[in-house]
């Protein structure tokens, strides 16, 4: 029997583009097939969703239906001696490692905010703060469920490399993920030693970026997208690893993997207008910048250091009704000039970046629509509603393109149809596993209709 289904308007991150789409929410595999069969039968397409944390569209499905897989959550299986997990693809990330680091693991990678489902990480093939060293997400995950409108099948590496990857990745148009098993990164406590450093500008920044990144597992950048001039990006380094209980102190070596986790605050409602003008930036830039230490080791939480925005529950609703998008690319190593004249054109363009950040990429991922590849990748958030906007980033679209580079997929909103293939080159290989694994055209998305993912003739079932 398929979950009863209730008509919602949905948005992504960003909090702009909303489409109307019956949502159901299945609590097992079953479930899932049940309500897949059900869109199926009814001629439309279909999309799954986790915890809405896709900035654009790609967990929307305007006209069609959308399966909310935050039902099929929990720890199904647990070895915590060898460090490998098989968990529902509707458990959080916050939830895994409730579980996981008392027991002395943590995930092998992670991006910026706790609040994303297992099954998100993968259809998005998420990165973190050490992709220089450890590759994505799904280079850490042996075993895949995918579930269609006939049943559920198992996908791995090695005896199915074409399925697999093309689900690392595919922002969920392979089908939906019910499962997933995980390796663990072993650890000895729940601290990070951090080491802080300030960067004059944004050359400096790189250049601390590429000589430390051997060197340590995590590292990224704060850059003030503002500053301008001998300033232009001038940047808060911070270089990060898993503290051993040798550094731990005295009152903490009893408790050595105990979390603490801080008190969230809430945005409680949705203001009128966007909080967070040219002004505001300008002035928190300025003091965050000459608060950081020029040079500093520290000990920090797992939560302060991989997830400092999870502090401020719903801080999407301090951009106003209009929202934001995030710009993140990347470019290769050797386009390295890109970084500084993106900065340049947005602010040409009077165009303020509300948070920059900056990382280095190692080796891709066998998954052709994964986004990291090696290089420089920045992530730029920026309000919306500000006119000339749209035509600034279609500029920038086209400088990372010519420059070999591409735009992330899972933070997307806005890009054009005609520039994916250019920066995702084995597009026509994904699709064609992708047909292979959804041969009725089922799985289609806001995004994937609007790039054109599928194919230039696009899904050809209706949408309501």
């Amino acid at each position: 029997m398929s979950a009863a289904t209730s008509r919602r308007l949905l948005c992504g991150w960003g909090r702009a583009g909303a489409s109307a789409a019956d949502v159901a929410r299945p609590e097992d595999p079953t479930g899932v097939v049940a309500a897949l069969g059900a869109a199926r039968s009814a001629g439309r397409v279909a999309i799954a969703r986790g915890l809405g944390r896709a900035y654009g569209d790609a967990a929307q499905c305007g006209g069609g239906t959308v399966l909310d897989c935050t039902g099929l959550d929990g720890m199904l299986s647990a070895d915590l001696e060898a460090g490998r997990v098989r968990v529902g693809a509707g458990t959080s990330l916050a939830d895994l490692l409730a579980t996981v680091v008392p027991a002395g693991w943590f995930l092998p990678v992670t991006p910026g905010t706790a609040a994303v489902t297992i099954g998100g990480a993968l259809a998005a093939d998420v990165h973190g703060k050490n992709h220089h060293r450890d590759g994505s997400f799904g280079g850490f995950v042996e075993r895949v469920s995918l579930a269609g409108p006939d049943g559920v099948r198992v996908y791995d590496p090695t005896e199915a490399p074409d399925a697999f990857f093309a689900t690392v990745g595919g922002m969920g148009l392979t089908g939906v993920v019910t499962e997933v098993t995980l390796r663990l990164q072993r650890i000895e406590t729940a601290l990070m030693a951090v080491e802080t450093r300030r960067a004059a500008d944004i050359d400096e920044c790189m250049a601390l970026l590429s000589a430390e990144d051997a060197h340590v597992p995590y590292s990224v950048a704060w850059v003030d997208g503002v500053a301008r001039g001998g300033r232009l990006g001038r940047a808060v380094v911070t270089l990060g690893r898993h503290a051993t209980l040798g550094e731990l102190p005295a009152a903490a070596c009893a408790t050595p993997l105990e979390r603490h986790g801080r008190r969230r605050l809430p945005v409680p409602f949705a203001p009128p207008v966007n909080l967070v003008g040219p002004g505001v930036v300008a002035a928190f830039n300025e003091a965050y910048f000459r608060r950081a230490p020029r040079a500093r080791t520290s000990l920090e939480t797992i939560d302060g250091y991989f997830y400092p925005l999870d502090a401020l529950a719903d801080w999407n609703r301090l951009y106003g009704p209009r929202g934001f998008t995030q710009y993140q690319f990347v470019v290769p190593l050797d386009a390295a000039d890109v970084v500084r004249r993106v900065l340049e054109h947005l602010q040409q363009r009077h165009k303020t970046p509300t948070l920059v950040v900056l990382k280095r990429f190692g080796v891709a991922s066998r998954a052709p629509l994964s986004f990291p590849m090696p290089g420089w990748t920045a992530a730029i958030d920026l309000a919306t509603g500000n006119p000339g906007l749209a035509a600034a980033l279609d500029e920038l679209d086209e400088l990372v393109a010519a420059a070999g580079g591409r735009v992330y997929l899972a933070k997307d909103g806005r890009l054009r149809p005609d520039l994916v293939a250019a920066m995702y080159p084995r597009l026509d290989q994904w699709r064609a596993t992708r047909a292979k694994l959804d041969p009725d055209g089922l799985f289609a998305s806001d995004l994937a209709r609007r790039l054109h993912l599928t194919g230039p003739d696009g899904p050809k079932r209706r949408r309501g």
